[in-house]
């Protein structure tokens, strides 16, 4: 069936034979038919007569509900007006977390667009990679991140709008929205339309193209909120995460917006300013990654955080000690939880009632789990092999069917992490899968060696790999950041590892020790580890 005027998104996706088993098995997951997810996130908000209820803030401005429909509308007229724009073209959004952002994001899906936000630091060879990709049309840039975007020379890439994010000029998007009506008719597309295109963050190379329905965008609102948050409209979310990670879309976007809640936007958020926001604006559910809650923790006592109720830990494993330290300060639990771009959010994880310290949770409802072998089967308890998953969303790859048939085995979604499930069901990482070091026939976990790591009192940040080793197959090689630089020598490497062979088995220790002064990282806040590689 077609869906747009330009195809191709759907002439792209992978051969329902290569897709993985979509499981929709409880009434709250029945999305079908013609739908547009912008109706249930934010136009049924005023049309229910809310549109005076707040929904975004930030420092300096607050959006209400109204505010934000009728800009999107005005924007969607200036794409279906202005722009030579057609139904199902790709449309970039580049920049940082802020209001026009998302007001942007909802205009594209009105518009029948296919949205592919981006994150502010990537560069023109990452940006060109995208627009190749995708056949991207049309980009909306915020006019401070202009000049990456500008160097990009692409046959595909026909308009470049600016915006101003700090809504404090008149930047091309806001001369061509004046006059144009608040009131848009939405374009009907379909439960299974596309209308969001994310890539991979690139912890392994070069990023893929996920693809993900109208259906999945609003499926994912009942699963991982309902489960771990229990959301209501007076719920205030803020978080790290960019919104061009679709851990930041569904965290500060698409979970208060179902819910009639509101968010609060960071262009750069920092661990002071995301304590600044709770603490001022009596947030009460934050969205970051493990690096910030261990910054945060140290300096949590000097804010009142006696609003937040939720805390939310994605993007890596959260380490134990990280947890720990947390809990001490505040008496708050942090919820972890493993999703991934592919599956579109968070498939594992665990509410304040369940929630075993060190696990990573349970399948959350709307998902299945279970850990296989090499051959595809399925291990016993407590044996770390390949995490597998199927549920309400799964792995659409576009225009990569090889690519597809590495992710989706048996119809169920190979996420490429190493897990072990215990006799009570639930689910402890171990390893990614390119991140298990086999020295001298031992199957060492790089996260566990980082682990102990991280309890010593002189590292503030690590990431361990194996590099090839002629006598031993893979060596232990550890890349660590001090709390003081000044501190790192050959005498400290060698304390660092005759304490580590006290505190865990000697045979993970790190033969190999680097002080460095940062690690590589995605914006998304993952390790790079194949950079260090």
């Amino acid at each position: 069936m077609k869906h747009y005027e330009d195809n191709f998104a759907h002439m792209h996706l992978p051969d329902e034979s290569l897709r993985p088993d979509i499981v929709i098995d409880h009434p709250d997951f029945q999305f079908d038919g013609s739908l547009n997810c912008v109706e249930k996130l934010l136009d049924n908000h005023v049309k229910q007569g809310h549109g005076n209820s707040i929904a975004i803030r930030t420092f300096e401005t607050t959006w209400t509900y109204q505010d934000l429909y009728d800009k999107s509308n005005q924007i969607a007229h200036v794409l279906t007006n202005d722009l030579g724009f057609v139904s199902g073209n790709r449309v970039l959004i580049r920049a940082a977390n802020n209001p026009m952002f998302v007001a942007i994001w909802f205009a594209v899906l009105k518009a029948g667009g296919i949205v592919v936000a981006t994150m502010p630091l990537l560069r023109e060879k990452e940006l060109s990679v995208m627009i190749e990709s995708a056949e991207i049309s049309h980009a909306f840039c915020d006019y401070r991140l202009e000049d990456e975007l500008a160097a990009v020379k692409s046959p595909f890439l026909k308009q470049v709008i600016t915006f101003d994010g700090t809504e404090t000029t008149m930047s091309k998007l806001e001369t061509l929205m004046h006059n144009k009506p608040a009131a848009f008719q939405n374009y009907h597309t379909m439960a299974d339309s596309v209308g969001l295109i994310g890539f991979t963050s690139g912890t392994t190379g070069k990023p893929k193209m996920t693809s993900h329905f109208h259906r999945d965008i609003l499926l994912i609102c009942e699963a991982f909120p309902k489960y771990s948050l229990q959301p209501k409209p007076e719920d205030i979310f803020t978080g790290s995460p960019p919104l061009g990670f679709t851990f930041g879309l569904g965290g500060l976007v698409l979970f208060p917006f179902y819910f009639g809640a509101s968010t609060f936007l960071i262009e750069k958020p920092s661990p002071e300013l995301l304590l600044k926001a709770i603490s001022e604006y009596k947030v009460t559910i934050c969205f970051t990654a493990p690096t910030a809650w261990r910054i945060i923790t140290t300096l949590v006592k000097d804010y009142d955080i006696s609003s937040l109720r939720k805390c939310v830990s994605a993007g890596e494993t959260l380490p134990l000690k990280v947890w720990e330290d947390w809990h001490d300060a505040t008496g708050l639990k942090i919820i972890d939880g493993i999703g991934s771009t592919e599956i579109l959010h968070i498939f594992i994880s665990s509410h304040e009632e369940n929630m075993r310290k060190g696990a990573t949770g349970v399948p959350i409802r709307g998902y299945e789990a279970k850990i296989i072998d090499a051959d595809g089967n399925e291990l016993l308890a407590n044996e770390p092999g390949r995490l597998a998953v199927r549920g309400i969303t799964g792995c659409k790859y576009l225009n990569s069917p090889e690519k597809q048939q590495e992710y989706v085995e048996n119809k169920w979604n190979i996420t490429g992490d190493i897990f072990r499930k215990d006799e009570d069901g639930y689910f402890w990482f171990v390893a990614r899968g390119d991140d298990m070091i086999i020295s001298s026939g031992y199957n060492i976990a790089s996260i566990e060696v980082e682990s102990v790591l991280l309890c010593h009192d002189d590292i503030a940040e690590c990431a361990v790999v194996g590099l090839p080793n002629e006598e031993r197959g893979m060596l232990v090689c550890a890349y660590i950041v001090l709390k003081d630089m000044a501190k790192a020598s050959d005498d400290l490497a060698k304390s660092i590892q005759e304490w580590f062979k006290k505190t865990a088995a000697p045979y993970k220790y790190p033969r190999e020790i680097h002080f460095v002064e940062s690690l590589p990282k995605t914006e998304t806040g993952k390790i790079q580890r194949f950079k260090l590689k």
